[in-house]
């Protein structure tokens, strides 16, 4: 029977059924799963002597077993054993935990080793491993396990896997990219990663390990980027002349980076290929006005666009900016949300004019998606904030036209590490300036015992005809965290401003139509402080608000921070964030001490996933982050971005699958991305 690395691990000796079960259970189902199975750290076993050691140090000392081992149990399924062992003419204690069974290999007058921890003041080891005669390993691999399944069993299991299959392990990496960066070939990588001679055969085994699984990943999303972008899609050939007409008349000069990204996303516009392109910017870099520019060349191309934002106050927004910017062009801006239009009669009439195609541009929430809405020839799609859509919800509005452009923003920088993982498949453009009007905030963090401070700081500005934002954590009183919710803070600040200011009130229990009453009343100045929850935390401009006060800033994560600080700073005038903290831990103080230390987004949300970890920065269950054995995306950057480079390098050649060096590269993506059988 021909052998193949997808055989299952049950063709092994000693894999039955319950070990069978605790390897499946770690993810090991067949034998590539199991070669790929890498030590997560190696032990030096090399044999030292007592005067090279420290106290406590790790490491393994020779020596002759000079008494009988004696072994104890105390409580459930615990256990301990000890033995003297004769060492360099001293005599040391030797003690194993839980390790009953090595009692039955030991025998007095026997050489053995131990690795251990050294106690110099008690002469004694405190034993993790034994080896006889016959174990020879100086450098080796500790294996993840469970409870179900020793590490040693595993290493023999990858013992015998490699014996009879080590021959099958083809390379994936061209030889021309392993020379460039002096990478180890597949069969020897996965040698040296369980085998390894020394430390040095195990971090260069390790770095190549690295570098294969990104590349490996990397081959897959550029694969389907590259077949994406040669799906027919739709050519938008719009009017050049109109939308320079239509740049010139913008209040503002457009910046270097919104010029250089514009001219990105109308190039792939004009393409006749689908557009999948992802927007980012830091907060306040004007992004809107970019995805406004790019509708309004839809629009001259006779073409239907639709704006999806997450909340109703972002979507009534952007629809009233929208709105004012097309008013001389002509160009018919409708806003659909639940709230807008809440009579059926008034939404039958919306829908019946998008169907006819008299509405060029709508803006809405989830209520873009519903069955009932319709369009006649959609041809861009802008998404908002797209991290808060799911995939369903994304594809369902890229469904209602035939096969529209999309344009997805974000006002969340994405690191590095995140834009080549998470959203390795879109092209992203990036806009890293802000307008030359706008003065960096300035941000100071005051322990909870100084809040007068910050508060006689918010009075004196506001005096001079500024207004505030101060955020609060919680709507109501909890027991169970004690954080000042917003409606007390409502009452403190009302009773604080009173008679000569108006406090306003904003959070997310308020009906739509209150939500809005408040902001507009803000927005008039009627309010002079505004309280709220994160629901401010998107898309509120108010270029008059200078000052935002952050209760209890430690409970919030980084990127929600540089969001919520996002709400000042919008105009011309100098703009503050306090931020009102008592952090527990220094990775509470590091995170103030970066948002006093920067003001770029890209810098935060970099520092956000070093603290936190993917996972937790977008949501583990929606991060989309793909989850590798070996390589770290955050540690291993420069191996993520170099692998990317060369795989986009490598699928670019016009011939790259012609090339018989590239056999490896390309029956990795017939077995996974195509699932079709590999050449011969």
């Amino acid at each position: 029977m021909e052998r193949s690395l997808t055989d299952p691990v049950s063709v092994l000796k000693g894999a039955g059924p319950k070990r069978l079960t605790a390897l499946n259970k770690l993810d090991i189902n067949n034998i590539e799963d199991l070669l790929t199975a890498y030590p997560f750290r190696y032990d030096d076993l090399s044999v030292k002597s007592l005067d090279e050691l420290a106290d406590q140090e790790k490491a393994t000392i020779k020596g002759i077993v000079a008494s009988q081992p004696v072994l104890s149990r105390f409580g459930r399924k615990k256990s301990r054993f000890n033995f003297r062992m004769m060492v360099e003419q001293e005599v040391l204690m030797v003690t194993f935990f839980n390790q009953p069974y090595l009692a039955g290999r030991l025998e007095i007058g026997q050489e053995v080793g131990v690795y251990g921890k050294y106690d110099v003041k008690r002469q004694q080891i405190t034993g993790m491993k034994l080896f006889t005669a016959n174990d020879s390993d100086d450098f080796a691999g500790v294996y993840r396990s469970s409870k179900e399944i020793r590490p040693n069993t595993i290493k023999q299991l990858v013992t015998q896997a490699y014996d009879e299959y080590h021959e099958l392990l083809t390379d994936i990496v061209p030889e021309t990219i392993r020379t460039k960066y002096r990478l180890e070939s597949r069969e020897q990588m996965v040698h040296d990663m369980h085998f390894p001679a020394s430390k040095q055969a195990a971090d260069l085994a390790r770095r190549s390990a690295i570098f294969e699984e990104f590349f490996r990943y990397q081959l897959s999303l550029q694969f389907m980027k590259k077949k994406n972008q040669q799906t027919s899609g739709t050519k938008i050939a719009y009017d050049n002349q109109a939308l320079k007409k239509f740049i010139s008349a913008l209040a503002f000069e457009l910046t270097t980076a919104q010029k250089k990204v514009v001219n990105e996303i109308c190039h792939d516009l004009h393409q006749p290929v689908h557009m999948n392109r992802l927007l980012q910017g830091d907060v306040g870099s004007g992004k809107t006005v970019v995805a406004a520019i790019a509708m309004y060349a839809a629009v001259t191309a006779g073409f239907q666009c639709a704006l999806m934002a997450p909340t109703e106050i972002l979507a009534e927004q952007h629809a009233d900016k929208l709105a004012e910017l097309f008013a001389p062009f002509g160009v018919n801006v409708a806003l659909l949300t639940s709230s807008s239009v809440s009579k059926v009669t008034q939404k039958r009439e919306l829908l019946r004019h998008l169907a006819a195609g008299e509405i060029q541009i709508v803006v809405g929430t989830h209520a873009l998606i519903q069955a009932d809405v319709h369009f006649k020839q959609l041809g861009l799609v802008v998404i908002d904030e797209q991290h808060r859509f799911g995939v369903d919800q994304r594809k369902a509005l890229r469904l209602k036209g035939n096969d529209p452009d999309v344009l997805a923003m974000t006002a969340t920088p994405i690191p590095r590490t995140l834009a080549i993982t998470t959203y390795g498949e879109m092209d992203v453009s990036v806009i890293d300036e802000l307008p030359k009007n706008r003065k960096p905030i300035r941000t100071r963090w005051f322990p909870k015992a100084q809040l007068h401070e910050a508060l006689s700081f918010l009075d004196q500005q506001v005096k001079e005809g500024a207004q505030a934002f101060v955020v609060s954590a919680l709507i109501d009183e909890s027991e169970m965290v004690e954080l000042q919710n917003a409606q007390e803070v409502y009452r403190q600040m009302a009773a604080h401003f009173a008679p000569d200011f108006q406090v306003g009130l904003l959070h997310g229990q308020l009906k739509s139509q209150e939500k809005d009453q408040v902001m507009q009343d803000f927005k008039a100045r009627k309010y002079a402080v505004l309280v709220a929850t994160t629901v401010v935390e998107v898309g509120i401009d108010i270029p008059n608000a200078t000052v935002i006060l952050i209760l209890d800033a430690d409970r919030f994560g980084l990127a929600q921070l540089h969001q919520l600080r996002g709400r000042v700073g919008r105009g011309a005038s100098q703009s503050y964030c306090l931020l009102v903290a008592d952090p527990k831990n220094d990775y509470g103080k590091a995170r103030m001490e970066t948002m006093v230390q920067t003001n770029d987004g890209f810098e935060i949300a970099q520092k956000d996933l070093e603290l936190r970890g993917p996972g937790e920065v977008l949501g583990a269950k929606q991060s989309g982050m793909p989850d590798f054995k070996v390589g770290d995306p955050v540690e291993n950057l420069n191996i993520l971005q170099i692998a990317q480079q060369e795989a986009q390098t490598l699928l670019q050649a016009p011939d790259f699958d012609q090339q018989p060096a590239n056999r490896g590269v390309l029956n990795y993506l017939r077995r996974t991305v195509l699932a079709q059988p590999a050449l011969d």
